[in-house]
């Protein structure tokens, strides 16, 4: 990745509209030399998506404490696909079960966070990915 800064799209999908968590995540990622562009609340899917395009992010992170990751998070990744941002990784963070955590995974989301992760190991994780792109 060069000396390029690594650059994430952070995005609340959804209805929910709880973004404190996200706003935090932005600032840690920014304050660790990161691009982070904050797409604010209640984005679609296809709003996600159409942002990674522009912005061309290496990384998207989806916040969401509504509980609607199993109904927004299949959408997102087929999208991405259709985009042909399958180089793009995504990871999400919110109220998310142990038991979704897997099939998460299993869809090509690269990490999954959940309430107490810390913003050392969201770090680590990004910066993981991009040494390896």
């Amino acid at each position: 990745m060069s000396d390029r800064k690594i650059r994430v799209l952070i995005a609340k999908p959804g209805l929910d509209g709880h973004d404190r968590g996200a706003k935090v995540i932005a600032r840690a990622l920014r304050d660790a030399g990161m691009e982070v562009i904050y797409t604010g609340l209640r984005q679609t899917p296809e709003m996600i998506v159409e942002a990674a395009l522009q912005e061309d992010v290496d990384v998207v992170g989806l916040s969401i404490l509504s509980g609607a990751h199993m109904a927004l998070a299949p959408r997102i990744m087929e999208l991405m696909y259709e985009s042909e941002l399958d180089d793009v990784a995504v990871i999400i963070g919110g109220i998310i079960p142990d038991e979704d955590v897997e099939p998460l995974k299993e869809m090509g989301i690269s990490g999954v966070f959940g309430p107490g992760a810390s913003t050392e190991s969201i770090i680590a994780h990004i910066r993981g990915l991009a040494a390896r792109a």
